[in-house]
């Protein structure tokens, strides 16, 4: 990885990015919404990574015309992952990165995830030491791909957006990463995307 040293902070996106969570997830998925009659595709799944839970079975059931509560629906989803922590492992090239900047460059995470079920993977995965902020669904009103969540990452760090670099894995959260004025390295590919520069 290039030095990194000009970033006045790093920000990282929880599952696909730092966790090898989405493979998980996505059997949590397709277990719970089968209970309520709702196809979920694994193209759909992705197209969707870093909305909340509750947002995710809204447009799910209105799509597809089938009564659901959300927010009862929800945490059986995310219990349902739960269930699969065990299993979970880091993306290790990412989490490598973190571990070589602690104590060098301020750093959060940013998520779209539920408070519960990042803490849950950091803390599973010993991470949680690396990271002087944790910003999850419940710290914004609006998500993905609007900036808050990144925008409130850099705010509890003290430093600049501008200065930030992201680390995401999402179509959405790129676009967050760019409309806060962030430069962005897909960890898919480790591309960066420098913000207002396409």
């Amino acid at each position: 990885m290039n030095d990194l040293s000009q970033y006045g902070g790093l920000i990282f996106d929880c599952d696909g990015t730092l966790t090898d969570s989405m493979p998980l997830h996505f059997e949590a998925w397709r277990e719970t919404m089968a209970r309520y009659g709702i196809v979920f595709t694994e193209s759909q799944f992705y197209g969707m990574a870093g909305m909340p839970t509750e947002k995710i079975i809204r447009v799910l059931a209105e799509e597809q015309s089938v009564s659901v509560d959300p927010t009862l629906a929800g945490p059986e989803k995310e219990a349902a992952f739960r269930e699969r922590l065990p299993r979970l492992t880091e993306l290790q090239s990412v989490c490598d990165i973190a571990r070589a900047h602690f104590g060098v460059i301020p750093m959060a995470v940013a998520s779209g995830g539920d408070r519960e079920g990042v803490w849950a993977q950091i803390k599973h995965l010993q991470l949680e030491s690396l990271f002087a902020a944790v910003v999850t669904a419940e710290d914004t009103h609006k998500h993905k791909p609007e900036p808050d969540v990144f925008l409130t990452a850099a705010q509890r760090l003290g430093v600049t957006p501008a200065t930030c670099l992201v680390f995401e894995d999402s179509p959405l959260g790129l676009e967050a990463a760019a409309r806060a004025s962030m430069d962005c390295i897909d960890v898919r590919d480790f591309s960066l995307h420098q913000a207002g520069k396409g």
